[in-house]
């Protein structure tokens, strides 16, 4: 059943006429994902690889009331009132690209969001796909079919990149995936891993879980609280970059929006012990994952 892109996942994009947004959707109709519209303030009229663009998304609703979820690729200084429209017209499902959006927007962004029962995913995100069914973003580039395959095996990352990494250990040992999503590695997400799992504990294609996490933020260690909660009962994988940072002096800066520590919170120890107390498996590398999931 896969969770979050589904056969019935029907996309806008907000920016479909700049870089991203327009190459996002030529990668997303080339996924066989229904895109049926696009938005761009000023640009209604347009087509972008046959796909109609309006000034609004109210005119995208009124021509195209399937569409049930939106790709967000606009600007930063624009992010904010992109979200807040398509949480005013009550779409469900929001995934945002957009990066460096400012803290204060994200916290307005996702608190609104969750007062309309609006999931976020992201900023950051690289996107969302359940294999052989559907995608939306820029997960898995042009051709994602050599990386990712249909199975049972969901998979959360922080990063991007590793997402895609994952899958393909993944598939290269014959375990598919039900639904690979990049939530970001800002200091806010819309959607943190115990938000995920919810969905994922729900959905029956599901046997097991894959969690690729990083130093800072708690998400790490709400996963673990959700875990122990007794709200999670398939088998967890997780594998947590930043071991190196151990051995760093206090204060050092590190690339990540999200890679902020408060004492011990965030930091690697305290990750990889909330994890093993809650009964998560812990790979050493990457490449173990498949050999820990045994399903």
């Amino acid at each position: 059943m896969a969770i979050l892109i589904t056969e019935k996942t029907r996309v806008l994009v907000q920016g479909i006429t700049g870089k991203e947004g327009s190459r996002a959707t030529l990668q997303m109709k080339n996924y066989a994902t229904r895109v049926l519209a696009g938005v761009t303030p000023g640009k209604g009229g347009q087509e972008v690889h046959g796909v109609p663009v309006y000034n609004t998304i109210k005119e995208a609703l009124e021509n195209h009331p399937g569409i049930n979820a939106s790709f967000v690729a606009v600007p930063n200084f624009a992010a904010y009132g992109a979200i807040k429209e398509a949480i005013e017209n009550k779409i469900p499902l929001i995934n945002i690209l957009t990066e460096h959006i400012p803290i204060q927007d994200s916290a307005k962004a996702i608190a609104m969001a969750r007062e309309a029962n609006v999931r976020i995913v992201g900023p950051s995100s690289i996107g969302i796909i359940s294999p052989g069914i559907g995608k939306v973003g820029s997960i898995g580039g042009d051709d994602p079919r050599g990386v990712y395959s249909k199975g049972n095996v969901g998979v959360i990352s922080k990063s991007g990149g590793m997402a895609s990494e994952i899958s393909w250990i993944l598939t290269k040992n014959g375990i598919g995936q039900s639904t690979v999503i990049g939530i970001g590695g800002d200091i806010l997400v819309g959607s943190g891993f115990a938000d995920l799992m919810a969905d994922f504990e729900k959905d029956e294609q599901t046997k097991a879980l894959v969690l690729f996490g990083e130093i800072g933020g708690t998400y790490e260690e709400e996963a673990a609280e959700f875990i122990k909660s007794g709200k999670f009962t398939k088998k967890v994988v997780s594998f947590v970059s930043g071991l190196f940072a151990e051995t760093l002096p206090q204060g050092t800066k590190l690339g990540h929006a999200g890679a902020i520590i408060y004492g011990e919170k965030g930091s690697y120890k305290s990750k990889i012990n909330s994890l093993k107390e809650a009964g998560v498996i812990i790979a050493k590398t990457p490449d173990e994952i498949p050999g820990l999931l045994e399903i």
